[in-house]
């Protein structure tokens, strides 16, 4: 009877455009389902929870601590961890591989394909004989996989087995055909390999339109104004396929600010989703050395239950950067008042929880993460979000894992470190596609009943476009990166042995993607759109493309050139000028550093920007030490030294003392600022070097008759020529030396201390150099001794190099005398333009405020404002 015949279509996507094109014909309908669908339809679904593996979310686990059991990969993993760890990804993938091939056939097949595959990998020690090893590791867990629900199929008894193929044959329908004792039919849709397209450039068919696009952003706008443009003409549904989901997703993001609705069956990782991120972001600021910056990002994403709880974040944030708090743990030890209080310590209290202990069965970790989401308000959200269900349900927390299969995860998995369990997790969310809901309210898995056919867009692979009513497919990226490349063949299994027991190879996917080309080529209407390159390197046409090139250009026909359906508009000139900003007297700051006269001279708009809006980027609160750390610890280290050098007289001890007082006091000054010694590792190297450099350069200039005055002293100086202003800095260090006898005058030298490079300074000009010109005017200010002014060089590797600045005196004079004309234009409210001139501009954070990138390239010049000396 036709109503108990069986028709197999290869995915779910053509089921509901087959029931339909049935139900048209009036006649009874056959059962139409895919391999898996009716499967299912034939009864509940094993019970994975009684079975020992085969779960993605666990195997890659599993494999470690497999291999780790043996001596040779014990050791192995000692010397070698990230190898190691791949290697292990590798045995749970042949497996998975291995177990998918087999349940492909029929179950009385499997026992002399287990005993082909033992003997392929049956050899003796020699080149790949490691990975041999593993393969057989594979094979044998491989073997362990319970019998899928597929089984059931060949019990099955229909009148009929009709096959529709199309991109490739599936192997169980393959060999439900050649099982049956039934009538069977395979309906071949694919065209011919060894000539694709033969038959659709003989035919009348339309060719595709072939364009090439500038770069990224073009080639995503060129696809939105292509799908736009079918849509304006009424021809929908269409499809657009997903070679590149990275240009896709920007497709998709333009296609929605057009207000049109998608149904994405391809989504993007778990990983990426405001679910994966808030999950992640828990655990990563759980982490015994979590940095501040983890526990506040958490604590954005967490819903915890405090009053006020943005105003008291802000104010946990903002003490963490008056503190300089840079790690989790001394935010306990903050100074917090009421509802800042009570989230901190909320919030402490479920991260101590979390990881109150190191190392837990996995079952236990994941009760422990349920917890510490319920008691952050976290898991009620995740809950109510499409990507947080799947999150939960991939995690194995909603629902929980039943008795039996909890008594056999403890079983078969070790107890993991919190480290191993945030790994765990984070190769889930990495391993896990999230499919956002359809626009018509369906979820993001395609229902069987094919509603998502009739939604007008449909975001789709292009294996999956195969035979589906689309009125126009559109598909970027059809370049030779991303549209017939060569796969990756990343199994453990020797090519041979892979071809004989009938695995899929490297080139049987290639082949496939070609047939889902050729079939996509029947749509009545196909644009193929690329860039021109990516990044710096050129990107070529689609060998299936040159390949479709080659057929046309046999009956004298060519792909269609692309007409750009883009709305060309004349606009008038609108060029974009500098903008000046004005300061009104009572805005200007009553105290002024070297830098804010810096920037005065440098640019006008930067000093608005800094000293009169008291605008500047927040510092990270990371406790990674980069070289600016290392800088600040050592002027603090030195002052120290000096400190105590001076007040114990120490002057007359030998260089080798000496050096191992100065050794001693960085040790003592790491510790106090809880400086890690590991991360220290590289700059205290540079200062073991740089300590018997500098007691040389030390004593040398001692013996010139120079010695340390003071450091680290503040100075605030108020000259009548600024009005009001004062000049405020903090000096590194000042030397005195007597004059001719003890009763001659005093030379002072201020010295400003840099680890930066000394060819930067050696440039500047003596009215180019602030810093020791502000300086030079704050020192001078106390007293009538000669000044004399110099940086001193401090790099390690390259020893120390004063750098003098001939004449301060006169620098510090000409620069108070320029601050105070600018000053005075500023008060006569004359405007401060955006200089953009040499290097001020690279690394400005004012860079935005000016719109810098954005001026016009010929603009009428503005009269600037500058504090020439």
């Amino acid at each position: 009877m036709w109503r108990d015949a069986v028709v197999l279509v290869p995915f779910v996507e053509l089921l509901g455009p087959a029931r339909r094109a049935f139900a048209a014909v009036g006649a009874w309908m056959p059962r139409i389902e895919t391999t898996r669908t009716l499967a299912r339809s034939l009864g509940p679904p094993t019970d994975a929870g009684t079975e020992r593996g085969f779960d993605a979310a666990l195997d890659t686990v599993l494999a470690t601590q497999l291999l780790a059991r043996q001596k040779w990969g014990a050791e192995w993993s000692r010397r070698d961890r990230p190898g190691f760890e791949r290697a292990a990804a590798r045995v749970a993938a042949t497996a998975h591989e291995l177990a998918q091939a087999a349940h492909a056939m029929p179950p009385m097949d499997r026992p002399d394909w287990w005993a082909m595959a033992r003997g392929g990998l049956a050899g003796r020690a020699g080149p790949g004989a490691r990975e041999r090893v593993l393969a057989q590791v594979a094979l044998e867990w491989a073997m362990l996989a319970p019998p899928p629900d597929t089984d059931r199929l060949f019990e099955l008894s229909p009148s009929a087995w009709i096959v529709v193929e199309a991109g490739g044959c599936e192997p169980l329908a393959d060999a439900l055909v050649h099982r049956a004792g039934a009538p069977s039919l395979v309906i071949q849709t694919d065209a011919p390999l060894d000539a694709p397209f033969a038959a659709f450039a003989a035919s009348a068919a339309t060719p595709p339109a072939f364009g090439v696009c500038d770069g990224f952003e073009d080639e995503a706008s060129a696809a939105a104004a292509q799908v736009l443009d079918h849509l304006g003409r009424d021809e929908r549904p269409v499809a657009l396929v997903a070679q590149d989901r990275v240009l896709v997703r920007r497709v998709r993001a333009l296609l929605e600010r057009a207000g049109v609705g998608l149904a994405d069956e391809t989504g993007w990782k778990l990983s990426t989703t405001r679910a994966g991120a808030e999950v992640m972001a828990l655990l990563v600021a759980a982490r015994p050395l979590a940095p501040a910056d983890a526990f506040l990002a958490w604590l954005k994403t967490a819903p915890v239950g405090v009053q006020h709880r943005t105003k008291a974040l802000a104010i946990i944030e903002a003490e963490c950067r008056r503190m300089g708090t840079t790690r989790r743990d001394a935010i306990g030890g903050l100074d917090l008042k009421g509802a800042a209080a009570d989230l901190r310590t909320r919030g402490l209290a479920i991260l101590h929880e979390l990881v109150a202990v190191d190392r837990r069965r996995l079952s236990a970790w994941l009760d422990a993460l349920r917890a510490a989401l319920g008691h952050c308000g976290s898991l009620d959200a995740l809950r109510g979000d499409a990507a947080g269900r799947q999150a939960l349900a991939a995690l194995q927390l909603e629902p929980p894992l039943p008795p039996a299969r909890r008594h056999l995860v403890d079983t078969d998995v070790d107890a993991l470190s919190f480290a191993e369990f945030v790994s765990w997790v984070d190769a889930v969310f990495e391993g896990v596609t999230f499919r956002p809901p359809s626009p018509g309210g369906g979820g993001g898995e395609q229902t069987p009943d094919g509603a998502a056919d009739m939604i007008d867009v449909v975001v789709t692979p292009l294996a999956r476009a195969t035979l589906r009513p689309f009125a126009a497919v559109v598909m970027p990226a059809a370049d030779d990166q991303r549209l017939g490349a060569a796969p990756r063949d990343d199994s453990l299994l020797p090519r041979s042995l892979a071809d004989d027991l009938g695995l899929p190879s490297a080139r049987m996917r290639r082949d496939d993607e070609l047939r889902a080309f050729a079939q996509a080529l029947r749509c009545p209407r196909v644009t193929l759109l690329r860039r021109r390159g990516a990044a710096t390197e050129p990107v070529a046409e689609s060998p299936f493309v040159e390949r479709l090139r080659l057929s046309l250009a046999a009956h004298g026909r060519d792909l269609r050139d692309w007409i750009d359906p883009r709305v060309e508009r004349t606009l008038a000139r609108a060029p974009v000028l500098r903008a000046p900003a004005r300061a009104p007297a009572a805005a200007l700051p009553q105290r002024l550093s070297a830098s804010a006269f810096e920037a005065l001279r440098a640019c006008p708009y930067k000093f608005f920007a800094r000293s009169v809006l008291r605008l500047g980027e927040a510092e990270e609160l990371d406790d990674e030490i980069q070289k600016r750390d290392y800088g600040s610890w050592l002027h603090k280290v030195l002052h120290a030294f000096h400190v105590e050098r001076a007040g114990t007289g120490a002057a007359g001890l030998d260089a080798d003392a000496e050096a191992k007082r100065l050794l001693a006091i960085g040790d003592a000054a790491r510790l106090e600022d809880d400086i890690d010694a590991a991360a220290f590792l590289p700059f205290g190297a540079s200062f073991a070097v740089f300590v018997p450099r500098y007691i040389a350069w030390l004593h040398e200039r001692e013996r010139a008759g120079w010695a340390w005055l003071e450091g680290e002293t503040e100075i605030v100086f108020a000259p009548a020529e600024l009005e009001g202003i004062e000049m405020h800095g903090r000096i590194d260090r000042i030397d005195r030396r007597a004059g001719a006898d003890a009763t001659g005058p005093q030379v002072l030298e201020l010295i400003d201390y840099k680890t930066g490079s000394a060819s930067k300074l050696k440039e500047l000009e003596a009215f180019e150099d602030t810093q020791l010109a502000f300086y030079a005017a704050l020192v001078g200010s106390r007293g009538s001794a000669a000044l004399r002014a110099s940086y001193l060089a401090l790099d390690g590797t390259r020893g120390i190099e004063p750098i003098a600045h001939d004449e301060v005196e006169a620098s510090a004079a000409a620069l108070v005398a320029g601050a105070a004309r600018e000053l005075g234009r500023i008060r006569a409210g004359e405007a401060l333009p955006p200089l953009g001139e040499g290097s001020t501009c690279d690394f400005c954070e004012a860079r935005g405020l000016c719109r810098r990138d954005h001026w016009s390239a010929a603009e009428v010049p503005v009269g600037a404002l500058r504090a020439d000396p």
